[in-house]
């Protein structure tokens, strides 16, 4: 199909880190309602008793939704894994349009009841892992026609408050932040855009589910699809127009004129719970 001005990511290839579910998975989904081909590359191939879904599972998913999907068993903190997944995606759709640097690892563990195995999973999913997979796709997104790397982390705020409780965590996801401000600077001359995106509240997903306070948390959260809708906005404008942001995706959303958010409420009516480092802007 021809792309159209309702279907900006209409044949476009759509590289994502970790959309086996969750949010990852949303954005996928979005952007194949346009027709979009996307690469997914996640840990997740078999079954996982915690956790719904697998790559395959996810790629059915964009398949059925109007897509085209190239499911790919990887590990991020793997660089030989990540260029061969980028080198099959590019083989199979012809380029990479877009980066999505959704994969990432949580603990809101203290220093003291940090093991430092966790801390080095963070950094090594979160921060290396953001800096590898864009590494791998910048030679293809330098080809493309409106080119966009979004990175799923928070504006980067000192307030204590933020840094005390988790501080391993924090560096991590403020990690991926800086890398988004600044490839954003570095790729300016080739057109490329790059932007960090993040919730003002609770996303319902399995991290939410299983880490962060189980039904209740979720209760409190809205839908993946609110993060999907954001993140399909922003990378639909024209890559030279829109970078060197840390978004919020309330403020994409009303920047598109979506100011009524009770649709993506998990549990209607419920009162939200604020996310991280958010609350004060």
């Amino acid at each position: 199909m021809m792309p159209g001005m309702d279907e900006p990511l209409a044949d476009k290839t759509l590289f994502i880190s970790g959309a086996s579910r969750g949010i990852g998975l949303a954005i996928a989904l979005r952007a194949a309602r346009d027709g979009a081909n996307v690469a997914l590359i996640a840990k997740t191939g078999e079954p996982h008793p915690k956790l719904e879904g697998t790559v395959y599972t996810a790629a059915e998913q964009i398949e059925a939704a109007g897509g085209r999907a190239l499911p790919i068993v990887g590990d991020i903190r793997d660089e030989q894994q990540v260029v061969a997944a980028v080198a099959q995606a590019v083989e199979r759709f012809g380029g990479i349009d877009v980066c999505i640097n959704n994969a990432s690892a949580i603990n809101l563990s203290g220093t003291e009841a940090l093991e430092m195995k966790r801390y080095d999973l963070m950094q090594d999913i979160n921060t290396r892992g953001t800096f590898v997979v864009t590494k791998a796709c910048i030679p293809h997104l330098k080809r493309a026609a409106n080119p966009h790397i979004l990175t799923l982390s928070p504006p980067i705020s000192l307030e204590p408050r933020w840094l005390g409780p988790h501080i391993a965590y924090t560096i991590a996801k403020y990690g991926m932040s800086l890398c988004a401000l600044g490839f954003a600077e570095e790729l300016r001359a080739d057109g490329i855009a790059s932007n960090a995106l993040w919730p003002r509240t609770l996303i319902a997903t399995a991290a939410v589910q299983n880490l962060l306070g189980g039904e209740a948390a979720m209760a409190r959260s809205r839908r993946p699809e609110l993060y999907a809708d954001a993140a399909y906005a922003v990378i639909s404008r024209p890559s030279r127009e829109c970078t060197g942001n840390t978004l919020l995706c309330e403020d994409v959303l009303a920047e598109e004129g979506v100011t009524d958010l009770e649709r993506y409420s998990y549990v209607p009516g419920a009162d939200l719970q604020v996310d991280l480092y958010v609350d004060s802007l």
